[in-house]
């Protein structure tokens, strides 16, 4: 529930990186915090882009290896829960642009990250402030 403290649905870690909406400085010790949730969403949807966009991660499965690894968590089992809610497959190509998809996607991430279903109105107004 650390990220729902901190308005970071996805748990971003603390980097160089100033998003929109961030604090600064933030007060946890390891991650980001937000102004609102919805500018954590925003963040992460963003990031979730930039994965596509700049690093070649274009499916459920590229994607969260990338967010989610290995040597950190049980990246196997955040994929099977993230394409048992959204109801895409593993290696579904996302489409980076359509709001319906990104958003049912950091929903469940966020649920993944959090064990709390999202509120999809907060994550579509993260969508709204790209």
């Amino acid at each position: 529930m650390r990220g729902l403290r901190n308005n970071n649905p996805g748990n971003i870690r603390k980097s160089k990186t100033e998003w929109q909406g961030e604090i600064i400085p933030s007060t946890d010790s390891a991650f980001k915090q937000f102004k609102s949730m919805a500018y954590g969403y925003r963040a992460m949807l963003k990031l979730l882009q930039n994965y596509s966009k700049l690093n070649n991660c274009r499916t459920i499965r590229t994607m969260i290896s990338r967010w989610a690894p290995p040597s950190e968590n049980d990246t196997q089992s955040y994929i099977a829960t993230v394409r048992t809610l959204t109801g895409m497959g593993a290696d579904h190509v996302v489409d980076i642009n359509d709001k319906e998809t990104m958003c049912r996607l950091a929903a469940a991430m966020s649920q993944v990250e959090n064990g709390k279903r999202a509120v999809m109105a907060d994550v579509e107004a993260g969508w709204e402030l790209l």
